[in-house]
């Protein structure tokens, strides 16, 4: 169990994100405070820097390549929103870095659109934000449409959606230009069967054409269909990078395990994940590169 699924030197070539070494940590301000100090002294206090640092993600490095479908699972707050941010770019990790072949989209944020438009307006405006033509977006907006499943819906204005709608939307968006790097987050939790089965065949379309797609998920069907590895976050820490039946098996025991509150034997599962995690060194593999 959580052995990694790792390249073979004679496929770095097709190498489309590395993550070397990244961690990622925040400063919140703290309201705690000490009631025995006197109320002249918590004066002096509140003036000063009561900020703590919260430890978002540890350190960690992958590497994943062209036609593989990425799972991100893990409780809240275990880091997977983190990532997919990192690996977007809409963040910069305190330390390491993050490298890709091509800019990662990510759904929803690279299409901006505008609630008071109908639906059909904000595909014109979301593909032209990411850089499509005029005359490709007027050629694919019949499967655009298609895909999201809003059939007449997609007439009337985003602001009437409910928010699978919307999620449905900025998926087909973001899906239409042929990504090199798709980044999901959440998004395909929504949705029929009729979706699902639509954003998993444009998916496998995806990975088929040499991309590659990061899907973070709390649903482990989604995530046993539609992707090809699966890495397992927890308080952070990297537990299991693998085959998607091995990991989300062993996540399902860990969760089982909580729920029934058998905490320790939770955290022996969790011990045992991270102790059998083989770590990835990014500049040994990599071509021409050394360790520092």
């Amino acid at each position: 169990m959580g052995r990694t699924n790792h390249p073979a030197t004679g496929e770095m070539a097709n190498v489309t994100v590395v993550i070397d070494r990244v961690s990622m940590s925040y400063k919140v301000r703290s309201n705690k405070s000490d009631r025995s100090k006197s109320t002249v002294l918590k004066r002096v206090l509140r003036r000063t820097d009561n900020r703590v640092a919260i430890n978002a993600l540890n350190e960690l490095s992958l590497i994943v390549t062209h036609g593989e479908s990425v799972g991100v699972i893990g409780r809240n707050g275990s880091g997977k929103s983190t990532l997919v941010r990192l690996i977007s770019g809409q963040t910069q990790p305190t330390k390491g870095a993050v490298y890709a072949s091509n800019t990662p989209i990510m759904l929803g944020v690279n299409a901006a659109l505008i609630p008071e438009l109908a639906g059909e307006q904000n595909i014109v405006l979301g593909c032209l934000a990411m850089g499509m033509p005029r005359s490709e977006i007027d050629r694919k907006m019949n499967s655009i449409v298609e895909l999201s499943g809003l059939d007449s819906a997609i007439y009337l204005p985003m602001k009437s959606y409910s928010s699978g709608m919307s999620s449905r939307l900025r998926f087909a968006i973001a899906a239409s230009i042929d990504p090199e790097i798709l980044l999901i987050d959440e998004a395909l939790n929504t949705g029929d069967a009729q979706f699902r089965d639509r954003s998993k065949e444009r998916m496998d379309e995806l990975r088929e054409k040499a991309g590659t797609v990061f899907l973070v998920s709390h649903s482990l069907g989604t995530i046993r269909e539609m992707c090809s590895r699966v890495v397992w976050l927890d308080k952070g820490d990297l537990l299991m990078d693998g085959d998607p039946e091995e990991v989300c098996s062993a996540y399902k025991a860990f969760t089982w395990h909580l729920t029934k509150g058998h905490h320790p034997y939770a955290e022996r599962l969790r011990s045992e994940a991270r102790a059998k995690l083989v770590a990835t060194e990014v500049w040994d593999r990599l071509p021409g590169r050394r360790s520092a």
